[in-house]
């Protein structure tokens, strides 16, 4: 048996903020973009890797979920506190400089952690914990 990771979902709270960040400073191509009524799905991922993808959804979107609900929702996204991803990259510096250059919300400069990972952080335009590790 064969088992992978077909879609991550990360929310978002502008999905032209969310969009211009992905494709535009991560580099990720975008493979959907629907929209209903005033929310966004934007589905995103790797170049040259179409079986993995981050959908940017609109938060508490679910028909079933009350207003306070909601709030708590957003409240947690606008703490940084809800969604969180880790991505891998061979260039680590060279991706940290690109994201100081667009004004990412940087949390963590590359580091070489003792658990034997060297990686950094930083937040999406919503909030979204993004970690980067170093591909060894």
């Amino acid at each position: 048996m064969n088992l992978t990771i077909h879609y991550a979902f990360l929310p978002h709270t502008d999905p032209e903020a969310a969009l211009a960040f992905y494709r535009d400073v991560l580099g990720f191509e975008v493979r959907n973009d629907v929209g209903y009524e005033d929310m966004r799905w934007i589905t995103v991922g790797p170049v040259g890797q179409p079986g993995t993808s981050i959908v940017l959804h609109p938060p508490a979107a679910d028909p079933g979920v009350t207003e306070d609900e909601r709030r708590t929702v957003l409240e947690l996204i606008a703490k940084g506190s809800y969604g969180a991803i880790t991505l891998a990259t061979d260039d680590l510096d060279g991706l940290f400089q690109r994201l100081e250059a667009a004004d990412a919300d940087v949390v963590q400069e590359p580091i070489d952690q003792g658990y034997g990972v060297r990686d950094c952080a930083f937040r999406d335009p919503a909030g979204n914990l993004i970690r980067i590790n170093q591909l060894p």
